[in-house]
């Protein structure tokens, strides 16, 4: 009698069929015949059936096996069996799906949360994590991953559906959305979507890609889109309008963006979708609405005052922390351009010789240069030069600090303190920015060159942040960040037990620390894990520089 175990492809997916089997004689040959299908046995019983099969002679001999006991660190399992929990919980592991593609996409997503590196580095980590114990996976190269980037990036759209209507109930379905883009420099030059345009990151001389992000109203992501690096902020707006509407079929919508983002022509594309709009004004809009009576200056303060316009409501309010931290900048830039006069001084009174009109121009240039022209000027009386500081232009610059405005044309039934709630929420999607970009999940470098692995990259980080975004509240309790525990939890590793043939891999009890990071969130580690053959290796050695 034995265990006959086989692994079968079909329409895409890896089945595990496990048979108790006997072999017998008829006429002289040998034959087999299933006692039973034991498939949907658990991969623990399946060892223990295999282990009392070994020693059906003498099952005495299990109790006095421990001199054939063997044993040596294993596996991490701490961070995967809660990052896996996590996805499973988010919906994350339905949507990416069971097939082979699926489960690879879900280990990125896992991988870009322990440690961001490429895919390379992606295959490293699978040798000291037991991901294939977890998802089943029976092997993979950088290659592979590659590949996987083509496919999520094909079926991004669907998994993004299938994400929203797990995540939303009919009854629950979000009315308001936050919208906002940003730039993401790249190091190299190939990249198929490199462009160069804005550069949000203050990189001179880098290529770019222009990422949208679009959350529900509490910051929680719906989509990401991935767009060529010259691309304006407002031409990515309408692709948005058209995903609601079209992809998650929903109506009644309240698009949130800023100033930079919903202007005249966005305002009327979301019109012609029946959608409402909550943004802010320019300063420069500020200022006309001013000029023609519609806004006076003494209504900006503290407290939010509201007015009505031609059905458009205008939401004003004054932040006194801000004012006063632009007029320190403003005192500063003052103080730097008298330093550059005195510089200037001195050096006219050194050399004779210098041409008067030459230092001038480099302190008018140094106004212009620091947004000062509106209210000082620069003269110059025998070789001196000084500044004109025109005091009422100056304080007429003052009147709009710290000052903003939000429009909208919802209707008079929500009040304006809910409207400049929603506004403030963009706030969230700029920390989703920051997690995403430059914080925790590292979007660059992108180790990537071609459109289809750029956009696949970009939505694996996005789908890590869903998890990282849900951690944050889960430990919000704990004085430790969500890299402090998933480095914690990294340290939980199998005990890999050896008996004869048979082997398994035993988790052990975390310390307190870890115990309490995975109370919080829910989350029971297996006590066993069957240990698997998986063939995870890399294709590409370390270069002798890096040894």
């Amino acid at each position: 009698m034995y265990i006959d175990i086989a692994h079968i492809k079909q329409n895409g997916k890896i089945y595990k069929r496990a048979l108790l089997r006997e072999s017998y004689r008829e006429k002289g040959k040998v034959k087999h015949r299933t006692i039973a299908n034991i498939s949907k046995c658990s991969d623990e019983e399946i060892s223990a059936i295999k282990l009392a099969l070994k020693h059906k002679g003498d099952l005495t001999k299990v109790n006095s096996l421990h001199n054939q006991i063997q044993s040596k660190q294993g596996l991490s399992v701490g961070a995967i069996a809660l990052l896996k929990t996590l996805a499973d919980r988010l919906h994350i592991t339905e949507a990416l799906g069971d097939s082979i593609d699926g489960k690879l996409a879900l280990w990125q997503v896992m991988a870009r949360i322990i440690d961001q590196g490429s895919r390379l580095s992606a295959v490293r980590l699978a040798q000291s994590h037991a991901v294939c114990n977890l998802l089943n996976i029976h092997g993979f190269n950088e290659d592979t991953l590659y590949s996987n980037l083509d496919w999520l990036c094909d079926n991004q759209e669907a998994i993004e559906n299938k994400l929203f209507s797990m995540r939303y109930k009919s009854a629950e379905v979000p009315r308001l959305f936050l919208y906002d883009v940003t730039s993401s420099y790249l190091e190299g030059m190939e990249n198929e979507l490199s462009d160069w345009g804005y550069n949000r990151d203050g990189k001179k001389g880098k290529l770019q890609i222009v990422i949208g992000l679009l959350t529900d109203e509490n910051g929680v992501p719906v989509s990401v889109e991935v767009f060529k690096g010259n691309t304006n902020d407002t031409k990515t707006f309408f692709n948005q309008i058209q995903k609601i509407t079209n992809r998650f079929k929903i109506k009644e919508v309240t698009m949130v963006g800023d100033r930079r983002m919903i202007k005249t022509v966005q305002i009327k594309e979301l019109k012609e979708a029946n959608f409402n709009y909550i943004t802010a004004i320019t300063k420069p809009q500020i200022e006309t609405l001013v000029k023609n009576g519609i806004l006076q200056y003494g209504l900006f303060s503290d407290t939010l005052c509201e007015i009505i316009s031609d059905s458009e409501r205008y939401i004003l309010r004054k932040n006194p922390q801000r004012a006063e931290e632009i007029e320190q900048t403003r005192q500063e830039k003052i103080s730097k351009l008298q330093s550059i006069v005195k510089e200037q001084n001195i050096y006219l009174l050194e050399h004779e010789k210098a041409h008067m009109s030459v230092a001038k121009t480099k302190v008018q240039n140094a106004i212009d240069r620091l947004k000062l022209s509106t209210f000082i000027g620069v003269k110059s009386e025998e070789r001196i030069l000084s500044l004109e500081v025109d005091k009422k232009k100056e304080e007429e610059s003052k009147q709009l600090d710290g000052c903003y405005v939000i429009k909208t044309e919802l209707a008079s039934e929500i009040s304006m303190q809910t409207i400049h709630q929603r506004y403030k929420d963009l706030a969230l999607v700029e920390q989703g920015f920051r997690t995403m970009k430059t914080g925790f999940l590292e979007t660059r470098p992108v180790f990537v060159r071609k459109e289809k692995r750029t956009r696949g990259h970009v939505f694996i980080v996005m789908l890590a942040y869903l998890i990282i975004h849900e951690l944050k509240k889960l430990w919000a309790e704990l004085d430790i960040t969500v890299e402090e525990g998933i480095a914690e939890l990294s340290t939980i590793s199998s005990m890999e037990i050896k008996i004869g043939e048979t082997s398994y891999h035993q988790i052990p009890q975390p310390r307190d620390k870890g115990a309490k990071l995975l109370e919080l969130a829910n989350v029971n580690l297996p006590n066993i894990l069957t240990c698997t053959n998986a063939n995870v290796a890399t294709k590409r050695k370390l270069s002798k520089g890096r040894k």
